[in-house]
């Protein structure tokens, strides 16, 4: 193996650096549209490990985040899961097959109220699990001059993965903030948070507002 004497352990840097929230939004909080035709005590026996851990860390955590990067005067990005049309008529057949759907305009497609955006905060609506493959992220992306991408949402093991995988693969520096993402159990979390080191450095959300402070 060519050792080019390179390295993923980069701290970010201002005016090069965005935070991306992978669809943290209604459509899957507790009541939001994919759970929404399930009973109360089933939502609660299926995905209580999930809704915990969204209230109790990764929520919070990510509000930390937020609340860093704008501070420190770094872009504050999201992706939502939702269609360009009422109908879903120009989604991929992955999504129709899996019947992730949110409508244009829906609530179910909001950022959940916990970070909603402010101002002029940049939404891209997305139809894939990567954002990179149904949007112009990177067109945006690079318009902005971001080479650093910290990235934080749920699922951890399906759109952010798929999210950090390629952003990694784009060229970009990315930092996976392990502790503010969530998906549906801890082993499916763990698990892709070891299969992803390889792609991107991973830090708790400590030591990401430590690094942002320090930009200050």
């Amino acid at each position: 193996m060519k050792d080019f004497g390179l390295s993923r352990n980069v701290p970010v840097k201002r005016g090069a650096t965005a935070l991306l929230f992978v669809d943290v939004q209604n459509y899957s909080a507790e009541g939001g549209g994919e759970y929404a035709q399930l009973p109360r005590a089933e939502v609660e026996r299926r995905y209580a490990y999930f809704f915990r851990e969204m209230r109790e860390r990764a929520v919070p955590n990510m509000r930390r985040l937020q609340q860093a990067c704008r501070k420190a005067g770094i872009e504050v990005m999201y992706t939502v899961i939702e269609s360009l049309t009422q109908d879903g008529r120009e989604m991929g057949l992955d999504y129709k097959i899996s019947g992730l759907f949110c409508s244009k305009g829906s609530r179910d497609a909001k950022v959940i109220d916990e970070i909603a955006p402010i101002g002029d905060e940049i939404v891209i609506p997305k139809t894939s699990s990567s954002v990179f493959i149904s949007t112009n992220i990177h067109y945006v992306l690079g318009n902005l001059g971001v080479k650093h991408l910290i990235v934080s949402g749920v699922l951890t093991d399906q759109c952010v993965d798929s999210t950090v995988r390629d952003a990694c693969d784009l060229g970009y520096l990315v930092t996976l903030v392990t502790d503010a993402c969530a998906t549906q159990s801890e082993e499916r979390h763990q698990s892709s948070i070891a299969n992803n080191r390889g792609y991107c450095r991973q830090v708790t959300t400590d030591e990401m507002v430590a690094e942002l402070a320090a930009l200050r």
